[in-house]
């Protein structure tokens, strides 16, 4: 077998989810990218990272599944076309930030806790449930983002607005309480509002006066009402054809993704009836 063959046989089992060999790949990296995670938690709990052994399994077990992924890193780039533009790519992207933790605590010994990014490899684990039949709900709903993103903008700017108009007048009401109640300056009464309007509510600054009192219940009440805001905004947005996409619709399950002269529903196999039709 030729290096290429062999460099091709090795990219259908990486990329390839739909052979027995690439489905059992990802299954392998999916167990190994949660065992990563699992170490990485445990070793934030003092009592083990301290514990004599249980601390030395812990930073072993990490450096061992680095390894793994700097291997299947390597690999990755070796046996696509154009490594450049893979390691740019998003997946590209997250692969590397797998590896780079544990080799960062070697400079900055905290470091190794944003293992915890390599659960974002489980983004790959779509191709092997079947989750990519979904992959044109997700592009409309990111074209209605990319559409509104204007509208969102300008509702986000008027957001910051008020936090700050907000913030700077219960500093004004609560300045005599001398800082008591937690508004010891205009920044920390702007993170009090943002809180308050999120409706968050960390309760580590409340106001103290009856007049704050009044003004942080209006916050409260205002805070639900902009939380419809941006979900009416990016459904305004939504393109027509997602309302009733097509004259048939499947009446056995949610597809609606069919050609106009289909008899049968191509995800259950349902016959299709016409919109609008009454058993």
């Amino acid at each position: 077998m030729t290096q290429k063959n062999q460099r091709d046989r090795l990219a259908t089992i990486i990329f390839d989810a739909d052979t027995r060999a690439g489905k059992a790949y990802d299954v392998g990296l999916l167990v190994v990218i949660a065992a990563s995670v699992l170490v990485a938690m445990l070793d934030s709990i003092k009592r083990y990272h301290d514990h004599e052994v249980i601390g030395a399994v812990l930073l072993a077990a990490e450096w061992c599944l680095t390894i793994l992924f700097s291997l299947d890193y390597l690999v990755r780039l070796a046996c696509v076309d154009r490594p450049t533009k893979y390691a740019l790519s998003f997946f590209g992207v997250v692969d590397l930030l797998s590896v780079i933790p544990t080799y960062l605590s070697l400079v900055v010994p905290s470091g190794k806790y944003l293992a915890t990014l390599r659960f974002l490899r489980v983004l790959r684990t779509f191709r092997v449930l079947k989750l990519s039949t979904y992959q044109a709900e997700l592009q409309l709903l990111l074209q209605a983002l990319i559409i509104s993103r204007r509208r969102i903008t300008v509702f986000l700017f008027f957001v910051l607005t008020m936090v700050v108009v907000l913030g700077s007048l219960m500093y004004t009401i609560e300045y005599r309480l001398d800082g008591a109640s937690g508004f010891t300056s205009i920044p920390r009464s702007i993170y009090w509002a943002i809180v308050t309007l999120t409706t968050v509510g960390y309760g580590d600054v409340s106001p103290g006066t009856g007049l704050g009192q009044t003004v942080a219940s209006l916050i409260m009440i205002l805070g639900y009402s902009l939380i419809v805001v941006p979900t009416g905004i990016v459904v305004s947005s939504m393109p027509k054809q997602t309302v009733s996409q097509g004259r048939l619709h499947c009446p056995a399950c949610p597809c609606r993704d069919h050609d106009s002269d289909a008899a049968f529903c191509k995800q259950c196999g349902h016959p299709l009836k016409p919109i609008g039709h009454t058993p």
